[in-house]
């Protein structure tokens, strides 16, 4: 039976249909109940609530005690100092992993970003209300119901992100809070309460004293929430202007010709949700278009322009993602498929093939992907044209794949090592030829032989 404390009651018909949903798994359960038992108060906190009032399965549980961290260490025999000078001790209960925390009131945040203290506290009001927002700052258990102080149900059935308390504070407190608010809408498909957008308009400038590992962090959540248009929020609130200024100029640039009716920036939002939430992807998206500014052009009947964008966008892509502290691995992808999301393949088996190897028999898959998200960003009046072309470089690219066209120099019938074996000498040449040798396979794989392609090794070398 759920009960209701507090403001909860203000929303009564709504905290009824609501929070029957909440089943605490059975692990986390048994973390309370160890903790009830010895006289703590302990309940799940924060998102795993919010997720579950809304019927959604959290990805994780995070669970607020009375508890201090060494009576934590002390009930449970299988526990991590994950960050104890701040209260928090993970609990192993059953093989996962549980993160315990003391309720706490923080000192003054001198770097926007950590407390410069930490002190208990035997409240569990005190530890709410140092929480950002109020959707983020309910507990739940079994025997006491939901509490939530700050109207965070309310917030919930409004479609409402808004800080606990002054909003300022909560900003001043840590500045990635006022990014990690549009994060919020875009995940939950909410609006930012006028307060706290406002403050985070003013304390925009503030996000520059964060870590690009940390921006990084909610950049991607963003992008790959339901709503990756809330981008456009970022940058109304001025925080773009703080960590992605590249965006603010595409934001600013117009489109004027037949392929385009919308800004450069509108362009770029519609094709973020015009592809999968994937995060390859949708960096694509956002980046692959960063390159028009710098070489945008009119003619003489106000016709725009935007010749070799791709290259320089290529460049900025990698220039960001260097900048927020992305791995090589994604920084390669992303910027191999910016540098080549413009190119359109000939409409024959050949002419994908060399696209193939171009762009990468890892990469293809996704390069049709972006195509046609591109594509679907445009003016309407010419996608169906467009899609269609793109249908067919996929059925090509089918027929390629189940023909086993040799697409590499690893799937050519000969190696390095049998050119050495046939006489060849090492150096430069050896590359080259291997490169010739695929170079004519890609026009004719019936050539992908052994026999032949010796055969024609030796007359490239003569």
């Amino acid at each position: 039976m759920c009960n209701i404390t507090d403001k909860t009651k203000g929303n009564w018909f709504f905290a009824m249909r609501n929070l029957f949903n909440i089943t605490i798994p059975v692990k986390v359960r048994k973390v309370l109940d160890c903790l009830h038992r010895e006289g703590y108060e302990a309940f799940a906190v924060g998102g795993c609530v919010r997720d579950m009032i809304l019927g959604c399965a959290p990805d994780d549980w995070d669970i607020t005690t009375s508890a201090k961290p060494e009576e934590i260490k002390r009930i449970f025999p299988a526990t991590i100092d994950t960050g104890i000078e701040h209260g928090t001790v993970t609990v192993r209960m059953d093989g996962e992993s549980f993160e315990v925390t003391t309720y706490r009131l923080d000192g003054n945040y001198e770097d926007h970003r950590h407390p410069d203290r930490v002190e208990f506290t035997s409240s569990l009001r005190e530890d709410l209300r140092r929480r950002d927002f109020t959707i983020n700052a309910m507990a739940y258990n079994e025997e006491e119901g939901l509490v939530d102080l700050f109207d965070g149900l309310g917030d919930l059935e409004r479609k409402l992100v808004r800080c606990v308390g002054e909003p300022r504070e909560r900003f001043t407190e840590d500045a990635l809070r006022i990014f990690r608010a549009v994060r919020f809408c875009a995940k939950l498909g909410f609006e930012l309460d006028p307060g706290t957008r406002r403050a985070a308009e003013e304390l925009a400038p503030s996000l520059k004293l964060v870590s690009a590992e940390r921006i990084q962090m909610e950049l991607v959540k963003l992008l790959v929430s339901p709503h990756p248009e809330m981008i456009s929020l970022a940058w109304e609130c001025g925080i773009t202007a703080q960590v992605l200024p590249e965006f603010d100029l595409i934001m600013e640039a117009p489109q004027n010709n037949p392929h385009h009716i919308f800004s450069v920036g509108e362009h770029t939002i519609r094709t973020l949700m015009a592809i999968r939430a994937d995060r390859i992807l949708r960096l694509t998206m956002l980046f692959h278009d960063m390159g028009k500014p710098s070489v945008q052009t009119v003619d003489e009947n106000g016709i725009y322009h935007h010749r070799g964008h791709a290259a320089p966008g290529a460049e900025i892509a990698g220039r960001i993602m260097r900048r927020l502290k992305f791995d090589r691995a994604s920084e390669r992808s992303v910027v191999q498929l910016v540098r080549c999301h413009s190119l359109y393949p000939d409409l024959t088996p050949e002419g994908v093939r060399r696209a193939v190897v171009r762009i990468g028999e890892d990469l293809f898959p996704l390069f049709l992907e972006v195509k046609c998200a591109d594509i679907r960003g445009q003016n309407p009046e010419v996608q169906k044209e467009k899609l269609a072309y793109m249908d067919r470089v996929k059925e090509l690219y089918e027929e390629i794949l189940a023909d086993g066209d040799c697409l590499s120099l690893k799937q050519l019938a000969v190696s390095g090592d049998d050119l050495l074996a046939d006489g060849m000498k090492k150096g430069p040449e050896l590359g080259s030829v291997l490169q010739a040798l695929l170079d004519e396979v890609l026009e004719d794989p019936a050539r992908n032989r052994k026999e032949y392609l010796l055969e024609r090794s030796r007359s490239l070398r003569a």
